[in-house]
């Protein structure tokens, strides 16, 4: 008997001739691995399409995930400059409290800290976004740690600060503190360019150019020592206000305090004018320490 091959009949339901093939036998073994292999590799390719789709919906999910986290954590960085920011306004201010005070003397070129950074737009194009996410949250760690360090010793100087000014309430009430008048500064403390000799000059004060007759307020309580027309000053009064303190007011239009009197911080004391050497209204503003003219700047805190 052969073996070698495998015979199909075709039979109709109607009477017709029978049709007889003959396939070998390796044919239909050939034909059922085909198939086989077929039928796995289908499950194969569909069980791997819906793992491949199933990682692109994960692969959206975490791209969005890592939008987020880049959003937050600018927002973060942007929180960190403000808090930045504001530790330098603290420190200037802390600073000017200690000038007035005498607690701590003002240093030249001293600048407020900021965060920033050295590396050119060029050098940081070349890094990739992955590189500068990390650079960005090991700089936000290190900023933070800084602040924190920061925060406990202006603490530390705030709780020193509060201490001595409880006991210095007619210090600060003595200390001209705030602008005598609202304008512009025309010419600051210092050496200038005198403007009716053209020569170098020390200015003793600041110049603040307003409209005749705006108000000039007294900046701390004192006593007035002085009121009269003093050469290039014109109408002008002292105040003495103690612990070796006293502030000087030119080119006055009118003067509402005599000698003798006492005045408190935020009363009117005179009238802007433009008496004496002016080049126009003005008000020139000294502060003394001991006789000697100060930057009146290093007083204002307002």
């Amino acid at each position: 008997m052969d073996n070698k091959f495998f015979t199909i009949l075709i039979v109709p339901e109607k009477v017709a001739r029978v049709r007889r093939y003959k396939l070998p036998r390796r044919s239909l073994q050939i034909g059922g691995v085909l198939v086989t292999a077929i039928f796995v590799l289908s499950i194969y390719l569909m069980v791997d399409y819906i793992g491949a789709k199933k990682k692109i919906v994960e692969l959206g999910n975490l791209r969005a995930q890592a939008k987020n986290q880049k959003i937050q954590i600018m927002q973060f960085a942007s929180k960190i400059e403000d808090l930045e920011r504001e530790m330098a306004r603290l420190r200037q201010f802390d600073t000017k409290l200690r000038i007035i005070t005498n607690l701590e003397q003002p240093t030249k070129g001293a600048k407020a800290m900021g965060i920033g950074g050295s590396s050119s737009e060029t050098e940081r194009s070349l890094i990739s976004p992955w590189i500068k996410e990390e650079l960005l949250v090991s700089r936000m760690h290190y900023e933070l740690d800084r602040l924190k360090n920061e925060a406990n010793v202006q603490e530390q100087r705030s709780i020193e600060l509060r201490e001595f000014l409880e006991n210095q309430h007619s210090l600060l009430a003595s200390t001209p503190s705030i602008w005598p008048t609202r304008g512009w500064i025309t010419s600051g403390f210092g050496y200038r360019v005198y403007p009716f000799t053209g020569e170098k000059k020390m200015h003793d004060g600041l110049d603040i150019a307003t409209a005749i007759g705006t108000p000039i307020i007294a900046p701390a309580d004192g006593i007035v020592t002085y009121v009269g027309t003093e050469g290039t000053y014109g109408k002008m009064l002292l105040i003495n206000h103690g612990y070796g303190l006293s502030t000087c007011y030119g080119h006055c239009s009118k003067i509402f305090v005599k000698p003798g009197q006492k005045v408190v911080r935020g009363e009117e004391i005179a009238n802007v004018g433009n008496t004496g050497i002016s080049t126009g209204p003005h008000l020139h503003y000294e502060v003394r320490v001991n006789g000697v003219p100060v930057n009146p700047e290093n007083y204002l805190l307002n």
